[in-house]
């Protein structure tokens, strides 16, 4: 006979296990609304200071975003996150990048410049090179003595091509100051019917150059987000443990740092965002978590959390480690706890359709990230593969073993291996259907997501936040949902069946 027998069921109490929900598991319930899906208005904060038009980010994943996909991220009016698998000195480029993509004012370094003393062919070879149209002449100084085009050196001119520059170029300069803006400077170039303007400071000092294409380029981005300099935003990916990629992040000004963890309710990982986030100026994200204890420890510094342990469609890690939570109900969890502290949440993973974005601000998330959404876009860095006649881009989970050998074993809170049967991955390398320009599937999502808002009578994310209600569906319900009974013939640009 067994002695000793313990009184309690301490194992046993275990399995009495509170339910834990995903995307397919709820609906919305539809309401009374009054809201056309066009009327909705989806600006959301991201982080204390941050706010976009679209809530949806791109993710930091080597496959998905860098400066291409980012650039196209902001200005379609959501945000781009960096990956980490690169250098810091690449990754200032990145930053760069698409900080200057749609810059009002072209600063001086940018600028081609020609000095008095060089031929015309010389300027005409220069211009050529750089791929400009035209150039200021400047002395050494600096002051701006006139201005040439590529209209100035045609043949029927009859300017020979080894007279000096002066001789062709237009020297009564229209000039703007420094702190033009878009309007004026446009307004300017309109009146005296030219392309390209020299900005000045008070001195006469060549500073930069204001384009016709550059206005009208900002012009066609009305939903862009941008810093208070007009600059487009973009968020960065770095690891808790690098005080040094965050600084150099920030001196570039990245708007948002994200720290990227498979799981951010580690008491190491939180001291690390904690120097971070005292070492910066930039907003801080934390993330990942799942769960409202996680929360709690987050929500005195953070200006962000984001939310998701292995709902990811190239993500293993919820049956490699037997870790993880289902992802509407990790939402509502840290969102109960964030939204007492004003903290915005980001949803992370696990999204396939429009619905299951909008689902996710329903939990209360404030924006939500997708990664495979946005790999097979022209824009994402993965390469183009073909497979039996249709075309497909790389993709693959940060916690894969290609990932990690990049360099991303830190994410995972793990060492690097002496050899590569030594790595245990919580990620997969795939493909994903290729599906042309960003812009096209931004638009699908987030017309699927004002839909949603149209449905329970919302025309604003923090008013849709508080009036969403969702119902449980069974297996049998979810099937009822998608399309059935039928062969699709024609191919919805939003829409796959989920066996695919």
């Amino acid at each position: 006979m067994a002695k000793d027998l313990p009184s309690d069921e301490f194992f046993t109490d275990k399995l009495r296990v509170p339910e834990a929900l995903t995307f397919d598991d709820v609906l919305l319930r539809p309401k009374e609304s009054r809201v056309e899906p066009d009327q909705a208005d989806l600006t959301s904060q991201i982080s204390t200071n941050v706010e976009v038009s679209t809530p949806i980010l791109s993710a930091a994943m080597d496959t998905v975003t860098e400066s291409g996909l980012a650039i196209e991220m902001a200005r379609q009016g959501g945000l781009g996150v960096l990956h980490r698998n690169m250098t810091i000195d690449r990754m200032v480029e990145e930053i760069d990048r698409v900080k200057r993509a749609d810059e009002l004012i072209i600063p001086l370094d940018d600028v081609v410049t020609a000095n008095p003393e060089m031929s015309v062919r010389e300027v005409d070879e220069l211009m050529a090179r750089e791929g400009v149209g035209g150039a200021p002449v400047v002395n050494t100084r600096g002051e701006v003595l006139g201005i040439i085009s590529s209209t100035d050196i045609r043949p029927h001119l009859e300017v020979n091509e080894d007279d000096p520059v002066t001789e062709a170029m237009t020297d009564e300069v229209i000039t703007a100051h420094e702190d033009v803006d878009s309007r004026d400077a446009f307004d300017l170039m309109y009146e005296h019917k030219i392309e390209r303007v020299p900005v000045v400071d008070d001195e006469n000092l060549l500073v930069g150059l204001v384009t016709m294409q550059g206005i009208l380029q900002r012009r066609e981005y009305k939903e862009a987000v941008r810093d208070e300099n007009g600059r487009l935003r973009v968020g960065v990916a770095v690891s808790p443990f690098e005080l040094d990629r965050a600084e150099a992040a920030d001196d570039v000004d990245a708007d948002v740092l994200f720290i990227d963890t498979a799981h951010a309710h580690n008491r190491n990982v939180i001291d690390g965002a904690k120097e971070i986030k005292e070492s910066v100026d930039a907003d801080v994200v934390v993330g990942n978590v799942g769960t409202r204890e996680a929360a709690a420890e987050l929500v005195d510094f953070a200006d962000g959390i984001k939310v998701g342990i292995g709902p990811g469609s190239i993500c293993t890690t919820r049956v490699v480690s037997g870790a993880g939570m289902p992802q509407i109900t990790a939402v509502a969890q840290v969102a109960d706890v964030a939204a007492e502290h004003d903290v915005p949440v980001i949803a992370d993973g696990g999204i396939r359709y429009s619905g299951d974005a909008i689902k996710a601000i329903a939990a209360g998330a404030d924006a939500v990230m997708l990664g495979s959404y946005f790999a097979g876009t022209d824009e994402a860095p993965g390469r183009v593969v073909t497979m039996n006649g249709k075309k497909y881009k790389q993709y693959r989970g940060m916690g894969s073993v290609g990932a990690m050998k990049s360099g991303d074993t830190e994410r995972y809170l793990k060492e690097d291996p002496d050899e590569e049967d030594e790595y245990v991955p919580e990620g997969v390398e795939a493909a994903t259907p290729y599906k042309g320009t960003l812009k096209s599937e931004l638009h699908q999502l987030s017309g699927g997501m004002q839909s949603g808002m149209g449905y329970v009578g919302a025309e604003t994310v923090p008013e849709f936040k508080d009036r969403a209600e969702f119902v449980r569906v069974s297996s049998a319900g979810q099937a009822e949902g998608h399309a059935h009974d039928v062969v699709i013939t024609d191919e919805a640009p939003n829409y796959s069946p989920q066996s695919e």
